[in-house]
């Protein structure tokens, strides 16, 4: 249901002028889609939906155009802080554990940050698995994965 949800929110914020999350959750109702505020705005931070200007004085959503600005340090840092729960590792693999559904954008801004020290992501609904090597920079790592949630 969801990537049905997310593939509709692309066709409807590319050929609308949508301003706020409830003329998004109207447009997704009129094609039959039952949402809820908070659900859309899951859908949006996990989307990195962004609002740009409409020339006439309003803004829209619309995805960023502009790979650096859609994985800016700040979107990382707020995307994990709003995002991840909690963090644990086991000899080279760190688990990041985020609310549910969040984990795919999550990995996605990590991977975007091209840690040297990390070899593979793996994402799936409220996990990410990411595989250090050396096991020597899993201290490091956690370190640095710690600093971005406070």
């Amino acid at each position: 249901m969801k990537a049905t949800r997310h593939a509709r929110i692309k066709e409807i914020i590319e050929h609308s002028v949508i301003e706020t999350q409830e003329e998004l959750a109207n447009a997704l109702r009129e094609q039959h889609i039952v949402v809820t505020q908070a659900t859309v705005s899951r859908d949006i931070k996990e989307l990195m939906l962004i609002k740009v200007p409409t020339g006439d004085g309003r803004y829209r959503y619309a995805y960023p155009t502009d790979k650096e600005l859609m994985y800016s340090k700040n979107r990382l840092l707020n995307l994990f802080r709003d995002s991840v729960v909690g963090l644990n590792f086991s000899e080279n693999i760190i688990v990041v554990k985020t609310l549910p559904g969040a984990a795919n954008a999550v990995a996605s801004t990590l991977d975007y940050a091209k840690w040297p020290e990390i070899i593979g992501t793996v994402a799936g609904d409220d996990n990410i698995f990411r595989v250090v090597k050396p096991i020597s920079a899993v201290e490091d790592i956690m370190k640095r994965l710690q600093d971005m949630l406070n």
